[in-house]
């Protein structure tokens, strides 16, 4: 019974993840959303790490999600190069360079602790230059990818098959900052509407 729901929890994580990156594609190919180029590798690079390091450590089903992201994140650093913005500073360079060495990192450790522990932070700090984006030009955004990539990581972490921090961390990490954005740009959005 127990792997049912976390059958149940997993595909619905996934299907609702598919849904989720529907409107944002939508937004970049009109021209309203503009991702960033840099957030958007570094989720690449984080999700499919991540999700291997999940899914060896026994977190089943609760891997499934992630990797449907791990995919559309790719994808959308494509569309980035083309469609995204310009809006790009040192800070995010940094950033990007942190991510290519938790790959390096976990290379050369071979440890899936070590590895989702700094999966996890360098991929909260991915979502900085989009946070910092997104402060700057609310509407550049959409909200909708954000928060129903929240609904996914809640999901994903009930269709877990095994709790750990190797399992738990990057998903919960993944939670705080898609919930913390969908709060940051409906604010952003809010504020900027009572200043025109």
């Amino acid at each position: 019974m127990q792997m049912d729901i976390k059958f149940f929890f997993g595909v619905i994580g996934g299907i609702l993840n598919v849904i989720s990156f529907v409107p944002y594609l939508l937004d970049i190919f009109r021209g309203k959303t503009k991702p960033h180029s840099y957030t958007w590798l570094i989720w690449s690079i984080l999700q499919t790490m991540g999700t291997i390091a999940i899914f060896l450590n026994g977190g089943g089903y609760g891997a499934l999600g992630l990797a449907i992201g791990a995919l559309f994140c790719i994808f959308i650093f494509f569309l980035s190069l083309k469609y995204g913005t310009k809006n790009i500073v040192r800070f995010d360079t940094v950033l990007l360079v942190g991510a290519l060495l938790a790959v390096v990192v976990w290379i050369l450790t071979k440890n899936a602790l070590y590895s989702v522990i700094l999966v996890s932070a360098i991929d909260f700090t991915g979502y900085l230059p989009t946070a910092r984006k997104g402060y700057e030009e609310p509407e550049s955004e959409t909200i909708s990818l954000y928060f129903m990539n929240a609904l996914t990581d809640i999901l994903g972490l009930l269709a877990l098959s095994a709790y750990s921090v190797t399992t738990v961390l990057y998903p919960a990490v993944l939670l705080f900052s898609n919930s913390s954005l969908v709060v940051l740009l409906s604010l952003r959005r809010r504020q900027v509407l009572v200043i025109k």
